[in-house]
Order: structure tokens, then C-alpha cells, then sequence
């Protein structure tokens, strides 16, 4: 996509190595002289920003390793040693566990953005793939890793989580059995985890590689969803792209920092700052928020089987995305019906997140039940989870499907720069004004 190199080596050293390992060249026409369209938004720069937070979640997360003790009697310990003991370990710490909500943060917004503007239609779709691959080693890193300061919370989320397993037919125990590393959640269940959690996040920088790798060769998608025909169609991405992206990085830093100063355990759970004891239980197990969503869902499923096939059905209807969108438009800018389902997509999933945190006996309405006409037992939140659930499901296997056949959409422009370099006045009004300035 970015087409021949217009690296040229400067000096004898600079030739010497293109000659033998061309890694500046490499540099160059991937972050200096690639071309992007001339009209991305600042949707698009949580791209940038995911790289800042992974970069940030690995470093800290080798600098606490230096201290942390991966086991049941010391675990809960060393994490207070860090805190108390270590040269700014308070600082590591906070930056790690608010990192991993900033990371979700950034790539909800990024998967949104996709999702809008049709970043994973043809030819995109082992990008799309390739992120969603990302998405899904997320969530098993942070779920990991919210065990290893082995609190009352990571300990009875880890016993909650790892039972689902359970569930499934034949293999369900073996697979249980195997993450625990015995007959309960224990020692070997954390040392399992902590080597996993340790090993995922370059596993995930791999996958970061192959993503970009795939971004390179089929192009940036675009506002408009129409590909680049020609150089004006386009600007080199340094300065023009790093500039924007450097800015959202500052702003984003900004919010990162307040939570790691001013909210460091806003995010958190306070029984996490117990130590974990099998005896007692707390009286409300819930996993992250960033999580939520998909617990909304597996509640909302009686069977417990059935349950965790919906919950991971879930994140199957993300990788299956780029074939049950039927619609030949790319981006919902032009699809006003598609959006407004999208909006109403967005709400409902924050509507599950909201589920996933309540008890599911509470009542939505609270006390003002009494003055309206409901049944006391649709009043709760698994019934309010229900609803999202199915709607979650719909929106992808039968509103996306189905909307791409029949939707009327708006007027696709012919090309990026018409719409970037017009005057904000549409193109028959320019020409008709035309006749008139000249005269």
C-alpha cells in the first residue's frame, strides 16, 4: 500500500547497514513517509495510544516482577511490600493496575471506531481478525492478573471464573483441573497464572506486530470508507499523523495520570485489599468493569452451560463481524439507519456493564416500583440483562445481516479530497456560486 521506498541514506554508515539490515529504511516508510488518508479524525488516534499502553504495561509490569513473590503464603505480602518497602513501587503498581483499565478504555474506543466506520469490511478482515485475536489475550492477561495480589476479590473471582470452565461437556473438568493445578484454586493455580500472565503480553506484542504488518499492506480505513485513489488523497504520516497523534497521547496521559494520583483504586475493589481467604466469602463477587459486559450475559443465561456458550458466543460474533455485515457502504457516516442502531448499540452494552455490577435480584426502578405497573420479577437487573443480551446478539446476527439488504444510504463521495478540500457549502452550490463571483 505505501508502494515503493523514497528512503535515501545520508551517510556512509546509514548505507553500510541499509545495505545489510535495511531497519531504518524499514522505520522510515513505515512512521515517516507512509501515506495516510488526509481525513482521519482523532477516532483514529487510539491506535497510537494502545502502543503507549502496552509499551507502559510492559515495563512496569517486569519492574514489579523484580518484587513480587508468586506464591499463596507470600503473594498478598509482597504486593504490601511493594506498596510500602520499594523505592516508588506505589508508583509502578498504580500505574500497572490503572494502566490495564486505560488499555480497555483505549481499545473499546478503538473497536468502536472499527465498528462504525467499517474497518473490518473487505479488505480489512485479517486486520479486524488480528484485533480481535489482541482483544481476546487481553482479557485472559488481566483476568490473570488480577490474581496475582491474591485479595479476597482475585481469590473467589479466580474460583467463579475458573469453574465456568467446568461446564463444558467431556473436557470441561480436564480444563479445570489443569488451571488449577490440583483440586482447588491454590498454589499452583497462582504460579500458573503469574507465568502466563508474565508470557501473554509479548504475546500479545506479536500479534501487535502482525496487526500493523496487515494495517501496512491493505491501508488505513477512513471516515468516507473510500480508499485512496490518487496522492491527493493522502499526506505523509510524519508530521501530519505523529503531531495529532502526539497530542491525543498528552490528553490521554492527562486522564491516566489523574487516576493514578488522585483515584489510584476507583477502578478497584476494596475486598481486594483483604487477604484472600478460602473460609469467607464476599458477599458480591464481581470481576473488573472491563469485564462486566460479558458477566452481564453469562447471568443472564439460567443454564450454566448455555451461559458460558453465550458469554463466549459473545466475542465469537466480533471475529464473525466482517461476514454478517451485508451492507456494501463502509462507513455509517452515509448509513443513518445503521447508526442509530449503532448508538443503540453502544448503550445497551453499557447497560450490560451496568447488570454485570448489580446484584441480579436487585430492583431496577428501586422504590418506585410501587408506583408503576411492572411484575416485582421483571424488575431486576438479570431481567434488564435479558433484554441487552438479546439485543447484543441481534444487532450482529440479524440487524446487520438484514439492514445491508434493505437499507436506503446516503451518497457515497467519489473520492477522499472531495469532501476533505471542498468548501463547506455542497459541490452544486460552488458551482453554481462560481459564474456569480467572477461576474
Amino acid at each position: 500500500m505505501s508502494g515503493h521506498s523514497t528512503y535515501q541514506p545520508k551517510t556512509g554508515f546509514e548505507r553500510w547497514l541499509d545495505a545489510r539490515l535495511p531497519i531504518v529504511r524499514l522505520g522510515y516508510d513505515s512512521f515517516v513517509d507512509y501515506p495516510t488518508p488526509r481525513n482521519l479524525n482523532y477516532w483514529w488516534t487510539f491506535g497510537g495510544i494502545l502502543s503507549l499502553c502496552l509499551a507502559s504495561q510492559l515495563i512496569t509490569g517486569i519492574i514489579l516482577v523484580m518484587h513480587y513473590t508468586p506464591s499463596a503464603d507470600h503473594a498478598f505480602a509482597s504486593v504490601e511490600h511493594i506498596m510500602r518497602d520499594v523505592n516508588y513501587g506505589w508508583l509502578i503498581r498504580y500505574m500497572h493496575a490503572n494502566g490495564a483499565s486505560m488499555f480497555f478504555i483505549a481499545v473499546y474506543v478503538h473497536m468502536l471506531r472499527g465498528l462504525y466506520y467499517g474497518s473490518y469490511k473487505a479488505p480489512r478482515e485479517v486486520l479486524w481478525i488480528l484485533g480481535c485475536v489482541i482483544y481476546l489475550l487481553m482479557m485472559a492477561t488481566a483476568f490473570m492478573g488480577y490474581v496475582l495480589p491474591w485479595g479476597q476479590m482475585s481469590f473467589h473471582g479466580a474460583v467463579v471464573i475458573t469453574n465456568l470452565f467446568g461446564a463444558l461437556p467431556l473436557v470441561g473438568p480436564s480444563i479445570t483441573t489443569w488451571l488449577w493445578g490440583g483440586f482447588a484454586v491454590d498454589n499452583a493455580t497462582l504460579n500458573r497464572f503469574f507465568s502466563l500472565h508474565y508470557l501473554l503480553p509479548f504475546m500479545i506484542a506479536g500479534v501487535v506486530i502482525l496487526h500493523i504488518w496487515a494495517l501496512h499492506v491493505v491501508g488505513q480505513n477512513n471516515p468516507t470508507g473510500v480508499e485512496p485513489k490518487s496522492k491527493a488523497d493522502t499526506l505523509p504520516f510524519t508530521p501530519y499523523a505523529t503531531v495529532k497523534d502526539g497530542f491525543a497521547m498528552s490528553v490521554f496521559l492527562i486522564l491516566f495520570a489523574t487516576f493514578v494520583f488522585y483515584l489510584p483504586n476507583a477502578l478497584g475493589h476494596a475486598d481486594n485489599y483483604v487477604e484472600a481467604n478460602p473460609l469467607v466469602t464476599p458477599a458480591h463477587i464481581v470481576p473488573e468493569w472491563y469485564f462486566l459486559p460479558f458477566y452481564a450475559i453469562l447471568r443472564a443465561v439460567p443454564d450454566k452451560l448455555a451461559g458460558v456458550l453465550a458469554m463466549f458466543g459473545a466475542i465469537a460474533c466480533l471475529f464473525a463481524l466482517p461476514w454478517l455485515d451485508t451492507s456494501k457502504v463502509r462507513s455509517m457516516r452515509y448509513r443513518p439507519t445503521a447508526k442509530l442502531y449503532f448508538i443503540i448499540f453502544v448503550v445497551v452494552c453499557c447497560i450490560l456493564g451496568l447488570c454485570g455490577a448489580k446484584l441480579p435480584d436487585d430492583p431496577v426502578l428501586g422504590h418506585f416500583k410501587t408506583f408503576i405497573l411492572i411484575d416485582s420479577d421483571l424488575n431486576s437487573f438479570v431481567w434488564l440483562s435479558r433484554f441487552a443480551s438479546l439485543y447484543y446478539f441481534a444487532f450482529f446476527l440479524v440487524i446487520l445481516p438484514v439492514l445491508g439488504l434493505v437499507e436506503k444510504t446516503l451518497p457515497v463521495p467519489d473520492s477522499i479530497a472531495s469532501p476533505v478540500l471542498s468548501h463547506p457549502v455542497s459541490a452544486p452550490e460552488q458551482a453554481t456560486a462560481a459564474p456569480e463571483m467572477k461576474g
